[in-house]
């Protein structure tokens, strides 16, 4: 079997055989010859996602921690076991994270088979584990910017960027190529990343793939790469996806916000110019 891609940009050009073939520049490429070398000549089974019910930091519009699910997040736990015995989906292996969140949306389902992988965890915001983004933007003006100039690349200080959560779900997302199909419960950044890794979208858009709470991700194979299906349980609930905002709002921002120092002259003479 023979499995080509090819595409503009930072991608390059992936062949692979069955004597492999790679010629790649950075590390999302080098990823993409680890998942080409490590495929199986068989049929890719179907993967279930979905994020944890509502919290109450969702409802608060508040990112990270580990909060219980609300009302309406347990009535998604709820509607989401029946949907799983409707279906014949009871047989699957679960995958949650170790968080509260995504243990307590599991605990509504009907599946035995349960485990626990802390590379599903959501992406460590850091020192901003915990606030709204109006607080982040107001008490750390420039790191807000700063993200939103390059979301997929920005660390928060002392937490991850989405490059680093890509890196800690590679052993993931090898098991889930190698094996059955899946029913995994995690969360908003995971499974840009996953999602993302699976229907090869870019990597700059990936911090922008839209991962609603309340809804169960169908990832089906296809003869030519995987298609998406959402399926939406109608149960309220925050929205928690934030668009790409564009330049200029960034810069007026920053002028608001009376930034002069080191990093923003950085932002002035390198991203913005």
């Amino acid at each position: 079997a023979v499995v080509s891609t090819q595409s503009t940009g930072s991608v390059g050009y992936v062949q692979c055989a069955e004597d492999v073939l790679v010629s790649l520049l950075g590390t999302i490429q080098s990823k993409s010859a680890y998942f080409l070398m490590n495929l199986r000549p068989h049929i890719q089974p179907t993967l279930y996602f979905t994020r944890h019910g509502e919290t109450e930091f969702n409802m608060d519009g508040k990112i990270g921690g580990d909060s219980c699910l609300s009302e309406n997040g347990r009535r998604y736990g709820e509607e989401l076991g029946r949907f799983v015995r409707e279906e014949g989906l009871s047989e699957l292996p679960v995958w949650t994270s170790l968080m509260r969140r995504t243990l307590e949306t599991g605990s509504y389902l009907p599946n035995t088979s349960v485990e626990r992988y802390k590379a599903l965890n959501e992406l460590d915001a850091g020192q901003c584990d915990g606030l709204t983004y109006q607080q982040i933007e107001t008490d750390y003006p420039e790191e807000f910017a700063l993200r939103d100039l390059d979301k997929y690349n920005y660390r928060y200080p002392r937490g991850e960027s989405y490059h680093d959560l890509c890196c800690r779900l590679e052993p993931v997302i090898m098991d889930l190529e190698k094996g059955g199909s899946v029913f995994v419960i995690c969360h908003q950044a995971v499974l840009r990343c996953i999602v993302g890794y699976l229907l090869d979208i870019p990597v700059e858009e990936i911090p922008y793939i839209k991962i609603p709470l309340h809804t169960v991700i169908k990832i089906v194979p296809t003869a030519y790469g995987c298609e998406r299906e959402d399926i939406k349980f109608g149960i309220s609930s925050a929205i928690t996806h934030r668009d790409k905002q564009s330049v200029e709002s960034i810069e007026k921002r920053l002028i608001d916000a009376g930034i002069n120092k080191v990093g923003s002259t950085y932002l002035w003479n390198g991203l913005l110019s």
